[in-house]
């Protein structure tokens, strides 16, 4: 049988912490109801257990037939507290809405929003369209957790404004130019990605109208090449750094690769028979597998390295695990050694002006363009990507060869 509400216990008064705190239990069978004479329909009810709760009397929409719901437990709530929800809930029948209702549209709509937060997107974007996708992967990851998820990680993604993208754009273009303009380019594709899935209510990217020449400034082409001292004190630099650095920079100036495809190379990828390196498409700039003829000189390096039991990429400071990451500090102690070879300070150089450095060594050679091109992996031009299939390896070796000798001379010149 329901408990009854006692005509007789119906009263009211302004109603006090005090007052609520002392209420004692109904008599069996009973609840005993308190209105409040300073909100309309507030009161509080006070059940035989002696369990006590905040309510509110009204007729509620749609349907507009009065009726009792609870505004919490008075053990937990504050008196205070419970008069401005029944107010907050006298505001809405006003405007006729369902307090009830409401509150079910406010929970789904913060449910949403835990589940569109940037760093969920990030990290859904991350591993849908850039980790085994993309050729520098590890970079984006670690560029896009560094910069963008740490500063919007709890932020719900329809709240981030071209002024935030702009503002981490432009901190970033304070201490590294060339690095905001790869900054911005993953926040356009991160973004319009957010967009293309339709589902985390994103309509429109906030980097969509921000241009990089507008925040970062015209793109100034790098010109840098290592002169022949340069190179030499470079290579007797390498010397001096520990696994894995030194080996690598080596291996750099010899085959001219990008920095990721040599410090992402695996012992999978090389046939020491054959003497080849066949770096896999997804790890390449043009989605196409690029074959490396090995000379003496790299086989040489290769002899060097350690073999581990986690994992087999060549360069790692994780047992095989995973790939080197993180060159500033060797490229500062490759700098400091090259400078006390040089006897002074190194002119600034990045790490891929050694690949343009040995581009530009192949020029001096008697090799055809269209191999010195297809050694270091560019693009060929218009037909010859679909037509010419041929694989140019015998041409390529010889390539490199010449080159590898071009490289013993500087480094260790014949006397006068």
């Amino acid at each position: 049988m329901d408990c009854k509400v006692t005509p007789q216990r119906k009263r009211k008064l302004l109603l006090s912490d005090t007052f609520v705190r002392a209420l004692q239990a109904a008599p069996a069978g009973e609840r005993h109801d308190y209105w409040d004479t300073k909100v309309t329909g507030f009161g509080v009810r006070v059940t035989d257990r002696g369990a006590k709760s905040f309510v509110l009397y009204a007729r509620f929409p749609p349907a507009g037939m009065p009726a009792r719901r609870a505004l919490g437990d008075a053990s937990k709530m504050g008196l205070a507290a419970a008069r401005k929800k029944a107010r907050e809930w006298l505001d809405l029948i006003e405007q006729g809405r369902d307090p009830k209702e409401t509150a079910r549209q406010l929970t789904l709509k913060a449910q949403r929003a835990n589940r569109t937060t940037f760093a969920i997107v990030a990290e859904e974007w991350l591993r849908d369209a850039v980790q085994g996708k993309q050729r520098k992967a590890r970079e984006v990851e670690a560029d896009v957790r560094r910069e963008f998820i740490a500063r919007w990680g709890s932020k719900p993604i329809t709240e981030i404004t071209a002024l935030d993208v702009r503002d981490v754009i432009r901190e970033v273009k304070a201490r590294a130019p060339a690095q905001a303009r790869n900054v911005l380019g993953y926040a356009k594709r991160l973004f319009d990605w957010a967009v293309a899935q339709d589902v985390y209510g994103l309509d429109v990217s906030p980097a969509e109208k921000l241009r990089p020449k507008d925040i970062i400034g015209k793109k100034v082409l790098r010109q840098r090449v290592l002169a022949d001292a340069e190179l030499r004190a470079l290579w007797l630099a390498a010397d001096k750094l520990t696994y894995p650095y030194g080996p690598l920079f080596k291996m750099l100036a010899l085959t001219g690769q990008r920095k990721s495809e040599v410090a992402d190379a695996r012992w999978r990828e090389i046939d020491q028979a054959k003497k080849l390196w066949t770096i896999p498409p997804e790890r390449m700039k043009g989605d196409a597998a690029h074959v490396v003829p090995l000379t003496d000189d790299v086989m040489t390096i290769l002899a060097t390295l350690p073999r581990f039991k986690k994992g087999d990429h060549l360069f790692s400071t994780t047992l095989g695990a995973k790939p080197v990451n993180g060159f500033s500090k060797a490229k500062q102690r490759l700098d400091q050694e090259m400078a006390a070879d040089l006897a002074g300070e190194v002119d600034p150089f990045v790490i891929h002006d050694i690949r343009r450095t040995m581009r530009t060594g192949l020029s001096a050679l008697p090799i055809p363009d269209r191999v010195r091109e297809l050694v270091i992996a560019h693009a060929q031009p218009g037909l010859h990507k679909v037509y010419d299939q041929y694989a140019y390896e015998i041409e390529k070796r010889q390539a490199l060869e010449l080159w590898a000798a071009r490289l013993r001379a500087i480094i260790t010149p014949l006397p006068a």
